[in-house]
């Protein structure tokens, strides 16, 4: 099932996030796609830890991103996300960061994860609360 579904967070990049020369680190756009990710599930009123609870992980399978400027300390940034793919046994994200001050794009990234139940042996159906999200998202009846 393909479906957008979006969010934006907000972002300040920390001091701790940048190298010697002020520029904001490769290895934090993963965290900041996470959070991201958690917020627009939230939003939905999805919780990791509830999916975790239920026994359902999701681990990244496939991260492609893509840098088209650089990020400093202290730039305030948007961190867009959208799922665009709802299938069987994955969940696809795809990602846009941006500053504020210029509207500048920084980044773009696609997130893969697949739902694998707590042992990490992938399960053949993702969650159900997740396919309910998606069928709201898409207009049509829970």
């Amino acid at each position: 099932m393909q479906i957008p579904f979006s969010h934006t967070v907000r972002h300040r990049v920390l001091y701790a996030e940048a190298d010697q020369m002020g520029y904001a680190h490769h290895s934090h756009y993963p965290v900041w796609f996470e959070r991201a990710r958690i917020e627009l599930l939230r939003q939905q009123g999805i919780s990791y830890r509830d999916l975790e609870a239920g026994g359902i992980i999701l681990p990244v399978t496939e991260m492609r991103v893509r840098f088209l400027s650089a990020a400093r300390f202290d730039d305030e940034l948007d961190i867009a996300v959208t799922l665009h793919e709802l299938g069987r046994v994955k969940i696809g994200f795809q990602y846009t960061v941006t500053r504020r001050g210029d509207g500048a794009r920084i980044a773009e990234a696609e997130v893969t994860l697949a739902f694998c139940n707590s042992a990490g042996r992938p399960i053949r159906h993702g969650p159900e609360t997740l396919r309910q999200m998606a069928l709201r998202a898409a207009g049509s009846p829970a």
